[in-house]
């Protein structure tokens, strides 16, 4: 067994500004939905509209899941050039079709990295939104 000391600084939480930041910064995320006692993760690339979070799908399993159940979680993580991060956001999911709403929604610039067309629009509506980072080890440094 490795008797070294650890000498980094302990996993620390981050505040809900750096979360929304990290948020913003991903260039993609993973939507967790929960429908007929399955869960199922999907890659999303989204943008963050006022403390909610939008991206594009289409008609499939994922929009499905969210019309059942609305309750949802949203991740993002990476690394920079010191440290590991994970930001989790837990809230509702729905999709919106005003075209009021969409026109703005489109202003963001999520465009679909899947060559489907991707015409139906959700907004993350969060309740919790956490966050963690921590320095990697030495000879380990990030993107």
């Amino acid at each position: 067994m490795d008797e070294t000391l650890d000498e980094r600084a302990p996993t620390r939480r981050m505040g809900e500004e750096e979360c929304w930041q990290r948020i913003a910064d991903a260039p993609y995320g993973r939507l967790a939905a929960a429908a007929g006692g399955e869960v199922d993760i999907f890659p999303v690339n989204h943008a963050v509209d006022d403390r909610t979070i939008v991206f594009r799908t289409s008609p499939g399993t994922k929009l499905l899941e969210l019309t059942i159940r609305h309750r949802i979680a949203f991740e993002v993580d990476g690394t920079d050039e010191t440290e590991a991060f994970s930001v989790v956001v837990k809230g509702q999911a729905e999709e919106f079709d005003r075209q009021a709403e969409i026109f703005e929604a489109e202003r963001l610039g999520v465009s679909p990295w899947a060559p489907e067309e991707k015409d139906r629009w959700v907004r993350i509506t969060p309740d919790e939104v956490h966050g963690r980072a921590f320095q990697l080890p030495p000879g380990r440094l990030g993107s």
